[in-house]
Order: C-alpha cells, then sequence, then structure tokens
C-alpha cells in the first residue's frame, strides 16, 4: 500500500483530533478504509508480528450492536473507530504501532482525523464489540471522523496539560556514536529528515521515549526506548512500546520517500546505556 501523497508532509501535518463534524464518512473514503484493511498483510510488521484491527461504526458513541463504547469525555462526535487488537508481548507491541501508525497516516492523508487512545477508553466496552482471539487484547483505539474546525476549550487544554505542542530538542533524544554525545541536525547527513520525524511523531502523554544513536559511518542508526519507571503499570502492557512502533514506522517510510535503503535488524550493539531504564529494541542498517 503505497501513499498517493508525500508521506512526510502528511507526518508534519498531523495532529491528535478530539471534536469532529457530525457527517458520516463519505462511501468513497469507508470504500478506501476497507481496502486498505483487507490488502495483502497490511497489519505485519518489522518483526512479522500480525495485529487484527477492525472498523466500528457508531452513532452519539452507540454501536449498531446497540453497545456504548466509552471515552471519558475526551472525543466528541466520532462516526467510526478504529480499534486494534494484538498479542501483549515486546516486539508484539512494536509491530502494532508500526502498522496501527501507518493506517493513521493513511487516514491524514484522506483528511480524516485520528486520535491515539491507549489509557483514555473503557476497554471493556470496546471488548464487546469485537472478536478476539485467546492471548490478544487491545492496546489503543483511534475514533475517526472529519475535524472539527473550530477545536472544543477542552482539546486546547489537554494539548497544554500534555505539552503536545512541545517536543524535546534533537541533543536530548538523539546521539552520535554513543550515549555521551548528542547528536545535531548537521551531523546527521541525508538521515536528519528521518530522524526529524521520528521527533515529531506522536507518544503517549508525548513523552517521546524514544533514543537513537547513529553510528560513526552513518550506516546504522539503533533505537532505543527509555522507560517512564510505572508509567504503563495500571495497564498491565507497556503503552511506550507502541510509541518505538510509531517512530519506526516515521523514520523508515520518510526513508523510502528518499529513496534511502535499509532494513531492520536486532543486534544489540556494544553501546553503554546511561541507566536501567533505557533498553535496545531494534537497529536499522542501509543496505
Amino acid at each position: 500500500m503505497s501513499f498517493q501523497q508525500s508521506v512526510i508532509e502528511t507526518m508534519k501535518k498531523r495532529q491528535s483530533v478530539r471534536t469532529y463534524e457530525t457527517r458520516n464518512i463519505s462511501e468513497t473514503h469507508l470504500q478506501k478504509i476497507e481496502k486498505y484493511m483487507t490488502d495483502e498483510k497490511p497489519f505485519i510488521g518489522p518483526f512479522g508480528k500480525q495485529g487484527n484491527i477492525q472498523l466500528v461504526h457508531v452513532t452519539n458513541n452507540v454501536t449498531d450492536k446497540g453497545i456504548k463504547l466509552g471515552t471519558y469525555g475526551f472525543i466528541k462526535n466520532p462516526t467510526a473507530y478504529i480499534v486494534g487488537v494484538s498479542e501483549n508481548n515486546k516486539y508484539a507491541l512494536v509491530d502494532f504501532g508500526y502498522t496501527f501508525h501507518r493506517l493513521v497516516l493513511y487516514l491524514t492523508e484522506l483528511e480524516l482525523g485520528t486520535c491515539w487512545m491507549g489509557g483514555t477508553f473503557n476497554r471493556n466496552s470496546f471488548e464487546k464489540e469485537i472478536s478476539i482471539n485467546d492471548g490478544h487484547f487491545i492496546p489503543c483505539v483511534t475514533p475517526i471522523g472529519y475535524p472539527k474546525e473550530k477545536q472544543r476549550m477542552f482539546d486546547k487544554a489537554l494539548r497544554y496539560v500534555v505539552k503536545a505542542d512541545n517536543k524535546k530538542v534533537w541533543e536530548k533524544l538523539f546521539y552520535n556514536v554513543s550515549f555521551e554525545k548528542p547528536l545535531t541536525k548537521n551531523q546527521a547527513g541525508d538521515l536528519e529528515t528521518p530522524i526529524e520525524m521520528v521527533r515529531i511523531g506522536p507518544s503517549a502523554s508525548n513523552k517521546q521515549p524514544w533514543r537513537l544513536v547513529l553510528t560513526e559511518d552513518r550506516k546504522t542508526c539503533h533505537f532505543y526506548i527509555e522507560h517512564t519507571p510505572n508509567y504503563s503499570s495500571k495497564l498491565g502492557y507497556d503503552m511506550q512500546l507502541l510509541d518505538m512502533g510509531i517512530a519506526m514506522c516515521q523514520f523508515e517510510l520518510a526513508c523510502k520517500e528518499l529513496d534511502i535503503n535499509g532494513e531492520w535488524q536486532v543486534e544489540e550493539p556494544a553501546i553503554q546505556v546511561p541507566d536501567e531504564n533505557i533498553e535496545y529494541i531494534v537497529s536499522w542498517r542501509r543496505k
């Protein structure tokens, strides 16, 4: 599945939408979404783990089955939800974040609004609506619909609280050869834009847990996660692993658009990490 527009520009304009117009999604857009969801292997990520994503139509937050879906007042006037299902293990969750975000970007290209929701929805109500295999669960959902041009005061206040428009600078996220030397934009070469797309990507509570280390020859970029202690303890899964999948998706799609060829490998580099909260996930290596 290829994007029809610049995916880099789509990444730049994507933002969380919590208030929607009441009109239904057009038949043309629904057909495109359904085609995307039925294309061969659309939800298998770089590690080969397969998730499941289902479209649920709603009217006043009530499904066709009469089930009321709860989002604790965060979302207003959605006409549908995309509901994701995954196994609860490290690489399955990273893969799920990758594939779910790729769909989010596709929906953004269609001018539809989305909002990643991991801890602010009632899982029980969504679990009643869809079929879930044993050993699987719903890590996240997103409402979809046409964004309402005038944001609610609630939306603006929430963006301020989570610092959605306040991204960390490069020197706090990206490193040159080791964690002892921050990476600047002018040191990144042709990977500057893919790395910048990682920086501007969405993450739970805008914590931006990704940490990248670029090798001296600029051929390999190591991806680490900086865990926020106890952040997801009440959820029963590590929500920040989804953020790593998002980072990988942003990076890889930007590389492809710029004709920078590479592949994902797990190799556990010999790089000393600053503390026990930082964990190696994967490396991207030029072909």
